[in-house]
């Protein structure tokens, strides 16, 4: 009995130095529905950042469940990235999140102005969050909460009387270009660059604010395709930017070029705008619609892949690229979908 006792109170021991604390997380059968974003890790785990019910985790057998009681500043995802630790960044509308395998904490942020950048910097967005005038960095030890210097057309714009539900300032999408600059797309005032020296803006009406009534689209999705053009949220324009001429000047300089398609193409619209754009492992160019499915582009040809459940479209938020070159789609209410080859089908694990 006394050996019995003691080899138990050595296993109890082993497991709790293990362990250092408790396992967080719980173990679910099913994703929930409200699943916005999708996210490979590098020893590859999926996440699935949720809006409202967490995020999940799913190892290729079992599906974890990380909520507010695990530690997340909110249940709500807005972004799901890793550093080259292995640590994974959770954004949320309460704050952004650093989990390392054990625990998960709440990055606390200082507001500044001081901009830098450098080449192991995290960025985030809390898309959402009333309030919120610029991106936060991330250094490793600290979080910085940014402010966007003012915009040259802050006062003209203002008294257009454009009210949006977020800051005018508010971030939609963050980009990293081909020359390590990042880019991020706001709600009202257009996109600006930050090379590491200055922050230059670009302002287009159309890329803001959307036709017959449409409201502020926003800047969405930016994206530098292979042969160095920008596209912005919409098929319209394609743009060219001087880099050189942009030193000495107050915004960003570019010419505009002629996009793609036709209003036979997108079914009796001009151009269409689009909340995601990435590049296939064939260099083929994805364009995700909130209704109208998803659109591939050749760089001659343009198809539509409708997205469906129980025959009813499917409204979509984010596109995701895995290591292996597969697609996949977040979805405001209808969980996740990966393509097939041939379409686009629900995920289920």
């Amino acid at each position: 009995m006394k050996k019995n006792l003691f080899v138990f109170l050595i296993l109890l021991t082993f497991l709790t130095s293990c362990n250092g604390q408790k396992t967080i997380g719980k173990s679910v059968n099913e994703f929930g529905k409200h699943l916005w974003y999708v996210f490979q890790d590098s020893k590859n785990n999926y996440w699935f950042g949720s809006n409202g019910e967490g995020v999940y985790r799913f190892d290729g057998k079992n599906i974890i469940n990380f909520t507010k009681k695990d530690g997340l500043a909110n249940d709500s995802i807005r972004q799901i990235q890793e550093d080259k630790l292995g640590n994974i960044y959770f954004s949320t509308l309460g704050g952004i999140n650093k989990f390392d395998g054990q625990k998960i904490i709440i990055l606390e942020s200082i507001k500044s102005n001081k901009w830098k950048l450098e080449e192991n910097d995290m960025w985030f967005h809390i898309l959402g969050k009333r309030g919120e005038h610029g991106p936060y960095r991330y250094d490793g030890k600290t979080l910085f909460n940014l402010e966007f210097p003012k915009h040259f057309l802050h006062d003209e714009i203002t008294k257009k009387g454009i009210n949006p539900f977020f800051s005018p300032y508010e971030v939609y999408s963050i980009y990293r270009d081909r020359k390590g600059a990042m880019w991020f797309g706001t709600s009202v005032f257009g996109t600006c660059r930050f090379d590491g020296k200055s922050i230059k803006w670009l302002y287009e009406q159309d890329l803001t604010i959307a036709p017959n009534n449409g409201g502020t689209f926003g800047i969405r999705s930016i994206f530098e395709d292979n042969k160095g053009e920008f596209w912005f949220c919409n098929t319209w324009h394609k743009y060219i930017f001087d880099f050189e001429k942009t030193t000495n000047s107050d915004r960003l300089q570019y010419q505009k070029k002629e996009g793609i398609g036709n209003k036979q193409t997108f079914g009796g619209d001009e151009y269409i705008y689009y909340s995601y754009i990435l590049e296939d492992n064939d260099g083929n160019i994805w364009l995700t619609t909130w209704d109208k499915g998803v659109y591939k582009y050749d760089g001659k040809t343009i198809i539509n892949f409708a997205v469906k459940e129980d025959n009813k479209e499917v409204n979509l938020v984010s596109m995701y690229k895995d290591k292996k070159g597969n697609l996949w789609l977040g979805t405001p209410e209808n969980g996740a979908f990966k393509f097939n080859g041939n379409t686009f089908e629900k995920y289920k694990p």
